[in-house]
């Protein structure tokens, strides 16, 4: 059994039939069946289930999956670490939450842009829960979240510090009465949200239970519902800094305990840190992007 072995079988589980993967590694059939067959007579173990519609995985197969599919990510990033001279090039996938690229790393983008060209940045945002298996996954070099994450098989460095507020309506009500409203509504991004999580939190705390839940794709989404008095929600303060100075929304402050969170740079413990995720990391470090927080 060797890489190339991996590679065939990983490509045959993946795609789901010989032929499949005979066109994706641009060989012919009867090589990857012959090849599949060999891998099955060495490991004494039958690894597919052949059905009129292609392959499917047998339990010994199922388990020797992740060893493939982690034996691909070895090459992959062995290729790119000899690559890798030490000028920052290629392409950097990155993640974030969509709090964070809005109010953080704007300024980081643009500088990280002009001062390496080569780098073909591409960022994908989600929510903390889809980024953490996105990195986990090898799809992301590293991502921002909202922490702690504490998984064993990531890295995790506090990059920002955020001040979670409580955004409503506009109204001479108090925060409480407000919160007391029997049809009290929340609007939040879909599950996985760190900020979702937080929220219900803070609610069940002050009795606030079994409420409706709204969900919304977008932060201005989440904003223009508090604003029009549909629900509260949950963001940085940052976040709705132009909304509070237009007199769309109020804030209110949280206890320390409750409002301050960190926002972590995770990335894989055995990930390659090339030099282009080398440098994106010290521009975000380096302080480029300052929340703009209401006066």
């Amino acid at each position: 059994m060797d890489a190339a072995d991996l590679r065939i079988f990983e490509a045959v589980a993946r795609l789901g039939g010989m032929n499949r993967a005979a066109g994706e590694l641009r060989t012919v059939q009867s090589n990857v069946t012959q090849r599949i067959r060999q891998l099955e007579e060495e490991l004494e173990a039958p690894l597919f289930q052949r059905h009129a519609r292609g392959v499917a995985l047998t339990p010994a197969g199922r388990r020797l999956l992740p060893y493939a599919a982690r034996v691909a990510q070895l090459i992959a990033e062995a290729r790119r670490a000899v690559a890798d001279d030490g000028a920052p090039k290629g392409p950097l996938a990155i993640g974030s939450l969509e709090t964070t690229a809005a109010l953080r790393l704007a300024p980081v983008l643009a500088s990280f842009a002009a001062a390496y060209p080569e780098v073909d940045l591409a960022l994908a945002t989600g929510t903390s829960a889809e980024l953490v298996d996105l990195v986990l996954g090898h799809r992301l070099e590293g991502a921002f979240v909202c922490g702690p994450v504490r998984h064993p098989e990531l890295e995790e460095e506090t990059v920002f510090r955020e001040e979670l507020v409580l955004v409503t309506q506009r109204s001479p009500l108090g925060v409480d009465a407000l919160l007391a409203a029997r049809d009290l509504k929340i609007v939040v991004l879909r599950a996985g949200c760190f900020y979702r999580q937080r929220l219900e939190e803070i609610l069940a705390r002050r009795g606030v239970v079994g409420l409706r839940r709204l969900e919304f794709g977008t932060i201005d989404g989440l904003i223009g519902c508090a604003a029009a008095g549909i629900g509260v929600t949950l963001l940085p303060r940052g976040v709705v800094a132009r909304a509070w100075r237009e007199g769309r929304v109020n804030v209110h402050a949280l206890p320390a305990e409750e409002a301050l969170v960190d926002t972590l740079f995770i990335r894989r413990r055995d990930g390659f840190v090339s030099s282009a995720l080398a440098a994106f990391l010290a521009h975000a470090r380096s302080g480029h992007a300052e929340a703009e927080a209401p006066e």
